[in-house]
């Protein structure tokens, strides 16, 4: 399987729509906690790939109060295309939950009209935005391009601090655990998740109305120690509501040696959340970092006669950028 990272002056238009590139494409909308599917006729379609700091967000689904990082991208787009919330409609690849930060968080938009560059909206969006959410990259999208229904794994980690006082600098992207964690059998408990298992025992209720399909599959589960920091790095086709979390959490019971590492298997078996709450409660979501979100090469070509991608570093592309020391 092929895979790929996805990826001020306000933008002026093009003073009149150029023949629909997209026609008939399937757009999700999501308002409030309801949803749906629509037949755009005309429009462009585009994606962007994003990084925030998720301390001060309720997450990155809509709602008007407390902030989401949807909320607060859809504002700055309303504000540099002259559209409505209505007519952009912005669908994010990843719910990150309230506190959970992202380096590469995927959307797409739609425009009914094309742009001839998109270096100007660019700098408008990240003009517009605050400075804890910024645009790394916006390009054009196919029509058979979708943000959340055509990624094919996502890449999260979870950093902890192990130390009995904490590094300043980390405490709003690391969980401070002052308990000596045994990172072998960390190790070892983690190769229990790899592969596709029913993951209902690791999934908490979500307020989301649609029944999700509770099997995933985990590609790889890594551990990394960089002196204090273990860094907790999963790679899988997709995740339930607060999965990495009670993993993660999982795992720092037996890096404790509170239990054995073969109680995953066992709770994996049981397909009940119930088992999960006699060993754990969700860890703390300030650890966790949406890294990357992985698609087809196909889905990311872009469609004919569109303006180039801009990124940072305007000649750097998504998919050369290394992840930042910190994630």
């Amino acid at each position: 399987m092929s895979h790929a990272v996805a990826v001020g002056a306000l933008a002026v238009p093009s003073p009149t729509p150029i023949p629909f590139l997209n026609s008939t494409a399937p757009v999700e909308l999501e308002h409030g906690h309801g949803h749906g599917v629509k037949l755009i006729q005309d429009g462009y379609k585009w994606r962007i790939v994003l990084a925030y700091d998720g301390t001060q967000y309720a997450g990155w689904q809509y709602q008007e109060s407390p902030p989401t990082v949807q909320c607060t991208v859809e504002k700055a787009l309303t504000q540099a295309t002259k559209l409505q919330r209505k007519d952009l409609c912005l669908v994010g690849a990843s719910r990150t939950d309230a506190g959970v930060h992202a380096w590469g968080q995927v959307a797409h938009f739609f425009t009914p009209f094309n742009y001839d560059n998109l270096e100007q909206l660019h700098a408008a969006l990240n003009g517009l935005l605050p400075t804890d959410i910024r645009i790394r990259e916006i390009s054009p999208a196919s029509a058979e391009f979708h943000a959340r229904f055509s990624a094919k794994s996502k890449i999260y980690h979870y950093k902890i601090y192990n130390d009995a006082i904490m590094d300043p600098f980390q405490r709003h992207f690391a969980y401070h655990s002052v308990y000596k964690l045994n990172s072998a059998v960390m190790r070892e408990a983690a190769t229990y998740f790899v592969g596709k298992h029913d993951f209902s025992a690791f999934a908490n209720a979500s307020h989301n109305d649609r029944v999700p399909d509770p099997v995933k599959h985990v590609f790889r589960f890594d551990l990394k120690e960089m002196g204090a920091l273990l860094q907790l790095e999963v790679e899988g086709s997709g995740f339930l509501y607060r999965q990495v979390r009670n993993m993660v959490a999982l795992l720092l019971q037996i890096g404790r040696e509170a239990i054995p590492p073969d109680i995953v298997p066992h709770i994996l078996a049981s397909r009940d959340r119930k088992e999960l709450a006699k060993y754990s409660l969700p860890a703390p979501p300030h650890g966790l970092c949406l890294v990357s979100i992985n698609y087809n090469e196909s889905h990311l070509l872009p469609p004919p006669e569109s303006p180039p991608a801009n990124s940072f570093g305007r000649h750097q592309t998504i998919r050369k950028c290394k992840v930042p020391f910190f994630l």
